[in-house]
Order: structure tokens, then C-alpha cells, then sequence
């Protein structure tokens, strides 16, 4: 459904993410556990979703392309696992982007190991608490300790992460509040510095507001079904809606939040005009 209506290129990127679907008072619904969420800063009942959207760059459209939920006492996978599964899976998607943005928690050594063997470039942020080398000499340290010149971090230093077996470039990000965030990368070349990778890092946001808009827009947390299969049937639904609002809005140039809310004022002012209730006093 898709795939007509993505504008794939060199400058295209794949962002994975994830985002819970609250469900905090069921207490019978299947695939429902109590997990961490992002939104609520803390843990929360819900259903989780593994998300890659496909973007077509900072300014570009961005469409889901691919989605797993998340339940390991029902296929005993972990969310990384569904990461390295829905990754393998775009070879089959005959895409031409060749980079993947994703956060800290999907920045494990094996996910960047498979990255790397199938020629693919990433960029995510690192926790402070990953230890890096910058030579055999000075061994392990920790991210906090690295001391440079402000030129330096522009450029990018070229460090190795503990158990990888290559190079990554590592940039340090201050935000004016004081907040530091590391972002590394694949890409060695002089090209890539830290206003690229700040760029990639902004492009993130876009999976942010489609996760914002899915939940809002389609009614994903609304469903109050017992069984797994109608969750799962509901949410196969609810990413219909968000694509169907998404090509309304474009051939309409509004919002998804303006075509949402166009879909019921006819009827609102139909029924303001001519009550099918009469109210007495």
C-alpha cells in the first residue's frame, strides 16, 4: 500500500522506534504488559509497536513501511530481535536508501555488527555509560571522560566501541540547556561532520510524529477487544487510517489533524442545526 507513494533515494533513511499503545486499565486484554514508556517517562500497561518508517529526508514525506508488536511471552522475542528481523527484511523492499536512524536502546553490538555486514550506514545516539577507545595505547573509557578541542568534535573522532570490530565516528552534541548526547556513525568520510550528523539526528523526529498522529488520529488505543488477533486485526486497521489520512491531507495541502476533524463538522453542524434530541428545561 506503501510502496507507490514513497520517494526512495540516496538521500532517503529507514528510523526505527518504538511506542506503546496505554492500555493502563485492562486487565484481560492479551498482548497488554506492563512496560516502559517513553511518553509517560515511566512504565505503563500497553502494547508496544516496533516501527520503521521510511523518510524521504528532514523536509521529505515519511510512510511506515514496516511494524512488529512487541510481545515476548508470545514469540519470545526481544524488541532488538524484531529490530534485526524487520532490518533483514528490507533487502526484499528493493529500496535505495542505505541508512537506518534509531535511538540508544537499538545501539546494541550485534545490531551495529549486522548493519555493518550488509553495507548499510547508521547513525544513533550512545548512552554516556559505553566505553570507547580512541587507541590500543589508552585502552577503555567511558564517553564522559573524553576531553577534546571544540574543532574536534565538529569533525568527528574516530573511536572504537568495547566487542566491535571497526571504527566509528563520534560526535558530541550540546544542547543550550547543558544536555550532552553522542551520536556515532558508520560513515568515515571527511564529509560526514557533526552538522550531518545533527541533521540525521532531527530526522528522528519524524517517526515521533507519526507515532503522535497514530495514536490521536486512528483510534490505536481505543479497541477494548479481549483477543490477541482482534488487537492485532484493530492495529493492522489503524495503520490504514494514518495512510489514508496521510494521501487525503497531501492531495488536500492540510494537516492529517485538519482532515480528521473535516471528516465530522458537516455532521456536527448538520446536528447543531437540526437536534435529533430535544432538550428540556
Amino acid at each position: 500500500m506503501v510502496k507507490p507513494h514513497l520517494k526512495d533515494g540516496s538521500d532517503s533513511v529507514i528510523i526505527a522506534d518504538d511506542s506503546v499503545q496505554d492500555k493502563r486499565y485492562s486487565k484481560f486484554i492479551e498482548l497488554v504488559k506492563k512496560q516502559y514508556s517513553g511518553n509517560e517517562h515511566g512504565t505503563v500497561r500497553g502494547i508496544n509497536l516496533v516501527n520503521f518508517v521510511h523518510s524521504a529526508g528532514n523536509d521529505g514525506d515519511f510512510f511506515p513501511i514496516d511494524y512488529r508488536i512487541y510481545h515476548p511471552d508470545t514469540d519470545g522475542q526481544t524488541k532488538n530481535e524484531h529490530f534485526r528481523e524487520m532490518f533483514l527484511n528490507l533487502s526484499q523492499k528493493n529500496l535505495q536508501t542505505r541508512t537506518i536512524l534509531f535511538d540508544s536502546w537499538y545501539a546494541s553490538v550485534e545490531n551495529l555488527k549486522l548493519i555493518h555486514r550488509q553495507n548499510w550506514i547508521f547513525y544513533t545516539s550512545l548512552k554516556s555509560n559505553r566505553l570507547i577507545s580512541l587507541s590500543r595505547e589508552s585502552g577503555y573509557q567511558s564517553l564522559e571522560s573524553l576531553d577534546f578541542e571544540s574543532q574536534k568534535w565538529i569533525e568527528g573522532v574516530s573511536v572504537k566501541l568495547k566487542e566491535m570490530p571497526f571504527c566509528v565516528k563520534l560526535f558530541k552534541m550540546v544542547s543550550p540547556n547543558g544536555n550532552i548526547e553522542w551520536i556515532i556513525s558508520h560513515d568515515l568520510s571527511d564529509s560526514v561532520n557533526v552538522f550531518v550528523a545533527e541533521l540525521k539526528n532531527d530526522n528522528r523526529w519524524q517517526i515521533e510524529e507519526f507515532h503522535r498522529a497514530f495514536k490521536q488520529l486512528t483510534g490505536s488505543e481505543k479497541c477494548q477487544c479481549r483477543k490477541a488477533q482482534a488487537q492485532r486485526n484493530h492495529l493492522a486497521c489503524c495503520y490504514e487510517v494514518w495512510l489514508n489520512l496521510k494521501l487525503q491531507a497531501k492531495k488536500l495541502g492540510k494537516s492529517l489533524y485538519q482532515i480528521r476533524q473535516d471528516i465530522f463538522a458537516q455532521f456536527l453542524r448538520n446536528s447543531l442545526k437540526n437536534p435529533h434530541f430535544q432538550v428540556c428545561f
